[in-house]
């Protein structure tokens, strides 16, 4: 039979309290993101609620109506097509959004928990890899619902998120390149501890043993998708003996710096060089020459995980995974090399 601190299988915070050694108050603050707390007494605590099934019951309206998007890095080229992801379907159920810049590129900084729990948003859409497990406790314990937008990783299988197929997308780009007829093909690729890095770098491989060709170690290279990154490896290769004739790189960022390293050891592009770039951000077809690039839908991204967050099946009982199709768009940056 229950005790009086248990009805139908529900425990309440005296019950977690008095196995954990504590006060009401304590597991209260613990619940509600306090920092007085240690951290041993607060793993206590979460063990402990997390045994016991615990979840916060609803009184009213816990949530305010907002949905918080939390990036390590407001400044790119990226972020502004995803917050208008977000927004466009905010609005559709006319919640406000709340921006927050945080972290590192895997993981949200150790002081953003406390602020969300006190914000209470409707739901939570992060822009990256992974989740440290308290993170992931403390959101579930509070019933706040979060999903990764994640261009960059391969999220724990625990955690709803939408992708998209970077495999594919590396694939496509050096494919292309091989049905030009180039076969010294160089590869930018992103960090390589970045699962994106590593299945666009696979793509590119198969899709030089789909041509009969041997991947050389010599022409790839691991970027930070940034500007620089891409000038910097592209110099490098392109003042090689036996330079490549086409680049693949990893972003339309360092794409950018590819072109840049072109014009200065004064290659025209396509015509001594090609260059493909990756994600199709806006000023990808605003480049000299316009970049052909493989388009990685940001905006339906973010838009699929807000509507994961606010459509009627939210996250709670399971992960859900959504990959969307990557495809290229051909512009004026690529051509058969010289001489074919």
């Amino acid at each position: 039979m229950p005790s009086k601190d248990e009805v139908d299988g529900k425990v309440t915070l005296a019950v977690v309290a008095k196995e954990a050694g504590v006060s009401p108050s304590t597991v209260s603050k613990v619940l509600n993101g306090h920092s007085d707390i240690s951290d041993a007494t607060r793993a206590r605590i979460e063990q402990l609620l997390a045994l016991h099934g615990y979840r916060r019951r609803s009184k009213g309206a816990p949530h305010a109506p907002l949905v918080e998007l939390v990036f390590h890095e407001l400044e790119s080229v990226w972020a502004m097509e995803l917050i208008r992801g977000v927004e466009n379907v905010a609005k559709e159920h006319k919640v406000t959004v709340a921006l927050t810049e945080c972290g590192t590129r895997h993981a949200p900084g150790p002081d953003w928990i406390e602020g969300v729990l006190r914000r209470r948003p409707m739901g939570v859409v992060l822009v990256f890899s992974t989740l440290p497990e308290k993170v992931k406790r403390h959101l579930r314990l509070r019933a706040i619902p979060f999903v990764i937008v994640d261009p960059a990783g391969d999220p724990d299988p625990d955690v709803s998120s939408v992708g998209s197929a970077n495999w594919s997308g590396g694939l496509a780009a050096t494919r292309h390149l091989t049905g030009l007829r180039h076969e010294r093909i160089a590869i930018i690729t992103g960090p390589p501890d970045m699962m994106c890095s590593l299945a666009r770098l696979d793509g590119y491989r198969s899709a030089l043993a789909m041509a009969g060709l041997e991947a050389d170690p010599g022409l790839v290279r691991f970027g930070d998708f940034h500007v620089q990154g891409g000038f910097e490896h592209a110099m490098d290769l392109l003042r090689r003996p036996d330079r490549p004739t086409a680049v693949f790189a990893g972003s339309d960022l360092q794409a950018l710096g590819v072109l840049e390293a072109a014009r200065l050891c004064g290659l025209s592009v396509p015509e001594d060089l090609s260059v493909v770039g990756y994600d199709d951000v806006p000023l990808a077809q605003w480049s000299s020459p316009a970049l052909t690039t493989v388009h990685q839908p940001l905006r339906r991204m973010a838009e699929e995980a807000t509507r994961m967050l606010l459509g009627p099946g939210r996250p709670g009982t399971g992960a859900l995974r959504m990959e969307l199709a990557t495809h290229l768009v051909v512009r004026h940056s690529t051509a058969p090399p010289a001489g074919v």
